[in-house]
């Protein structure tokens, strides 16, 4: 039976938690081994213990942590959470926030870095904030001192990357990103996390507005709309299509992805009208089109082409799409597995021709560092990332 925590102050008790114990030593500096490591042995400890009070318990962790000498994170630990949350964050309308490690960690995330390392740097700028008695500060100040911690322990190309993404944000300008590829590359599940990271709260599919556009078009007046994209060559006049089987996969699918592309510009407009950022992503994201958008708005257009590049692999996803979405059966798309896999050869050339950046979907961690690659050349073309530059404007910001 578990250990029972038992605090006097509302004469309640809760089992002891390693996952919790983790945590909190997570938020005071340690990696997640680190942190797990000493949460095991805490529990080790209390193996043969039935009730623990929290101050006992506070002060078992205290001795793990005296062990290891390591006296930032146990200082911080001893402050407990009532004096972190005094650290207070005076944004440019001299507006106080209490300091947020989660938006820190959230800041960072353009340096691609995994997260147990994003947390650790938070974690050190926040003990040397407690161990310097800087309870107050502006937000300029924190981006000053979050830039001397990654030039310091990461790099100058780091360090470059923060402002860059500072500068960004800053600006007001939104953020587009384009991602392309073909059924089963990926590309949603892709969407979804660079969405979540980067905390854009608009994505949109294209599949979505082909079923919109094919409930206001009959498929009398646009037949290429109703099918799918390897398929909509089917749909079309034989005086259009060329003898090469391949051939008539390509004009089909652009014949389709034109039509859905006015679906794509009313997108992109109304996020430039409204400066919000913006994920749109689908099959119907084709280079042609990616490269356009890029010239003709103001927004910041990240276009990018997501691809499995191995024939089984893709075979494999395709088998498990078809088994989570039943409208969408797998025999449907190994059926035509030729026609998909041309698809995606076809779209990578024209990536190629129109330099558009290409995703090799294999690993998801490298993939999506990957990315986060792609934003910040993208970034590194509008931003300076110069510290001199950049840390001079925040001093008048």
């Amino acid at each position: 039976m578990s250990t029972l925590v038992s605090d006097s102050s509302d004469k309640s008790s809760v089992p002891f938690l390693r996952g919790i114990l983790t945590q909190s030593l997570i938020d005071v500096g340690l990696s997640f081994d680190e942190a797990y490591t000493l949460a095991d042995d805490v529990r080790t400890d209390l193996s043969e213990v039935d009730e623990i009070s929290t101050s006992d318990l506070k002060e078992l962790v205290v001795d793990r942590l005296k062990e290891r000498e390591d006296k930032s994170a146990l200082e911080l630990y001893q402050t407990g959470p009532d004096r972190q949350r005094l650290i207070q964050v005076f944004d440019a309308d001299d507006q106080p926030t209490p300091f947020s490690k989660g938006l820190l960690v959230r800041s960072l995330e353009i340096c691609a870095f995994p997260m147990e390392k994003r947390y650790r740097i938070a974690s050190s700028i926040e003990r040397r904030l407690i161990r310097d008695g800087l309870l107050e500060l502006s937000s300029d100040d924190l981006a000053r001192l979050t830039y001397a911690q990654l030039s310091d322990q990461e790099g100058d190309k780091a360090a470059r990357r923060y402002l860059q993404w500072l500068q960004f944000e800053r600006d007001g300008r939104p953020m587009v990103l384009l991602i392309g590829g073909t059924t089963g590359s990926g590309k949603s599940t892709i969407s979804a996390e660079i969405a979540n990271r980067l905390d854009i709260v608009r994505t949109q599919s294209t599949d979505m507005l082909r079923e919109v556009m094919r409930l206001m078009f009959p498929k009398r007046l646009l037949p290429a709309l109703h099918a799918s994209s390897y398929l909509a060559w089917q749909t079309l006049p034989a005086a259009q299509l060329a003898a090469n089987p391949e051939q008539r996969v390509e004009t089909g699918y652009l014949t389709q992805s034109r039509e859905v592309a006015i679906g794509v510009e009313a997108v992109l407009k109304r996020a430039s009208r409204e400066q919000v950022s913006v994920i749109v992503e689908g099959v119907h994201v084709y280079p042609e089109l990616q490269k356009e958008l890029s010239r003709n708005s103001d927004a910041i257009v990240v276009p990018l082409m997501v691809a499995v590049l191995k024939r089984k692999r893709l075979r494999k996803q395709l088998v498990g799409r078809g088994a989570a979405n039943k409208s969408r059966r797998a025999e449907r798309y190994l059926k035509h597995f030729e026609e998909i896999w041309h698809l995606q050869s076809f779209l990578l050339e024209e990536a190629d021709k129109h330099n558009i950046a290409v995703i090799a979907n294999s690993d998801p961690d490298e993939t999506i560092t990957q990315v986060m690659d792609t934003i910040s050349a993208e970034l590194a073309k509008h931003y300076s990332g110069k510290p001199k530059e950049v840390l001079k404007s925040l001093a008048h910001h």
